[in-house]
């Protein structure tokens, strides 16, 4: 099924209406530095922290999650870097004067967010190793996802598409892992 011209302007119309709403949050100091930090700490650093500290504290289990977690990592990372350059969509600080970008992106396209595409990958594929995590894991997630928007780095399209294919690769991932 395709969506007509005017389907598609009324989708990207409430894409940018919505990343409106979302960029307005950087009226607010507080909640500005949250999602600024969690988007830093999204960049890598958490989820390399995390790889690293799994074998520290939970031996050759953790060792072998970390092991997936890169595997993971090396997908995402492929067809991430494949997505941007063939879909070439511009942030929507670019398109639109109503949203302030509030951070610097780390690469010139929005689609899809591969902050958050890399933390929903990356969150599944630890929860089937240490469900225990989810306390820090999905609260994190979240964060992540709702800090690309609110940054004005990325539309809702954006996140949502990062979020399905992150499912998407860990959820194929874990298939072929337990076929291992």
């Amino acid at each position: 099924m395709f969506l007509t011209s005017d389907a598609m302007q009324r989708l990207l119309h409430l894409d940018t209406s919505l990343c409106i709403l979302c960029n307005r949050i950087h009226q607010r100091r507080f909640l500005t530095a949250v999602l600024r930090a969690c988007s830093r700490l999204g960049d890598g650093i958490f989820w390399y922290g995390l790889m690293l500290t799994l074998p520290l504290f939970a031996g050759w289990g953790g060792l072998r999650a970390s092991v997936h977690l890169n595997l993971t990592g090396i997908l995402c990372v492929l067809l991430y870097k494949y997505l941007k350059g063939r879909t070439v969509r511009p942030r929507p600080y670019v398109n639109n004067p109503d949203i302030k970008r509030v951070m610097a992106p780390l690469d010139q396209y929005s689609f899809p967010s591969g902050h958050t595409l890399h933390a929903v990958a990356f969150t599944l594929i630890a929860l089937a190793h240490f469900p225990a995590l989810w306390p820090l894991l999905v609260p994190f997630t979240l964060l992540v996802a709702l800090s690309r928007p609110a940054l004005g780095l990325h539309y809702p399209s954006d996140v949502l598409a990062g979020a399905a294919i992150g499912a998407t690769i860990a959820g194929l991932n874990l298939v072929l892992w337990n076929y291992m």
